[in-house]
């Protein structure tokens, strides 16, 4: 995996960059300028990068984020029907438990598939001994956990959502800062409608008699603290997930990171089961088919992710997860008889604008690069050199 940086949008693979250079003279023969109908060159030039941009979103990448959409939105949908419609009382951790063995058990084949026998045991505990970064990342997952726990037994779940929706920001800003990226003002822009776009989705939630009031017995202050820490790190998460994916020198595998990040997130899950007595139907209750097609959902979820952030970046994932929140609102609506009310139908085409502006923005996303280490190190010891030089 290397560091690349494209004209066409942020975090472009190299394999869809260079599909899209190799069609650049078939779009030039196709082109509008070529049959007469050109409107300058500045014209011409916008149509050619246009569609450019529309080819390399049309490819590999648009495959994994459409499909992470329909992941999200079918988890969302049997998540609702689960827990209110049938009532069940399964433990969530549990659930999320079996996810995290079937993402570890898959990208163990996946790596296997090509070795050796002898050779991918060794493969797999090379991989295991390597996984400080992983292991970091799923401290960071836990700690979230534990601080939306905290949250809503602070504030309500209204208060929660609108702070919730900085997480779409906080991961563009941890971009910006830790990628180095530097986004357009209309990228900006798209993400600032987005955000109250979604705020404006949830109406329903956030929109009550009680939506500033805090749960009894909690201190506002430190929900809203917790809510706001938690959003924070969700954003570094993301961030540096997909730093560590693309440019760590190790140069692991996307199975190879998903192996070492379910493996150190399994006993993170197994200390929260623990914690709350294997919830409402105890240890192993209250399972079903339906909590069975939710882990599974939960795996594939966890490998999508991972595959889209490879693909594309971090808040294309996002942008991939918003579009979920609304298709899982429509399917809520027509299956279960959710609500679905006209605020939340002018704000869900806000959303699908605000996706389209920040996609189709033809502004370069560019990236600082990070000086070379031995011309760093060069650097730090020429004054040493020069030194030495004086004394002789």
């Amino acid at each position: 995996m290397k560091t690349h940086t494209s004209d066409d949008g942020p975090g472009m693979d190299a394999d869809v960059a260079a599909a899209a250079s190799a069609h650049q003279n078939s779009d030039i023969i196709d082109s509008p300028q070529k049959k007469g109908h050109g409107g300058g060159a500045g014209g011409y030039a916008r149509w050619i990068g246009l569609v450019r941009n529309i080819r390399n979103f049309g490819g590999i990448r648009f495959l994994v984020l459409m499909i992470l959409c329909l992941q999200n939105s079918m988890f969302t949908i049997l998540r609702r029907y689960s827990l209110g419609v049938l009532k069940e009382d399964y433990s969530k951790h549990e659930c999320l438990l079996l996810a995290e063995a079937m993402k570890m058990v898959f990208s163990a084949m996946m790596i296997s598939r090509s070795l050796p026998r002898g050779e991918a045991t060794k493969r797999l505990s090379y991989v295991a001994r390597k996984s400080s970064k992983m292991l970091f990342l799923a401290f960071l997952y836990g700690s979230m956990n534990i601080l939306s726990f905290v949250a809503l037994r602070n504030i309500g779940a209204g208060l929660f959502t609108i702070f919730a929706q900085l997480k779409i920001l906080t991961t563009a800003m941890m971009s910006a800062i830790i990628l180095q990226r530097t986004y357009s003002s209309a990228r900006w822009r798209a993400l600032v409608s987005l955000m109250l776009g979604v705020l404006l989705f949830s109406e329903p939630i956030w929109n009550t008699d009680n939506r500033g009031k805090s749960v009894d017995g909690g201190s506002t202050f430190l929900g809203c603290g917790a809510v706001l820490i938690e959003v924070s790190l969700s954003g570094f998460a993301s961030i540096y997930f997909e730093k560590v994916v693309k440019t760590d020198q190790e140069q692991m595998t996307i199975w190879e990171r998903n192996f070492q990040l379910a493996m150190w997130s399994f006993p993170m899950y197994l200390i929260f089961i623990v914690s709350e007595g294997g919830g409402k139907a105890g240890f192993l209750g209250g399972w079903s088919s339906t909590a069975l097609m939710l882990s599974v959902l939960g795996a594939a979820g966890g490998l999508l992710v991972a595959l889209s952030i490879k693909y594309g970046d971090s808040i294309l994932k996002t942008l991939a997860v918003t579009g979920a929140i609304l298709l899982s609102s429509l399917l809520d609506h027509y299956l279960l008889a959710g609500p679905l009310t006209p605020i939340m139908v002018i704000a869900g085409a806000q959303v699908v604008i605000a996706i389209c502006n920040y996609t189709f923005d033809l502004t370069p996303v560019e990236t600082k690069p990070s000086p070379p280490k031995a011309a760093e190190d060069s650097k730090e010891m020429a004054p040493l050199v020069r030194q030495d030089s004086s004394r002789v």
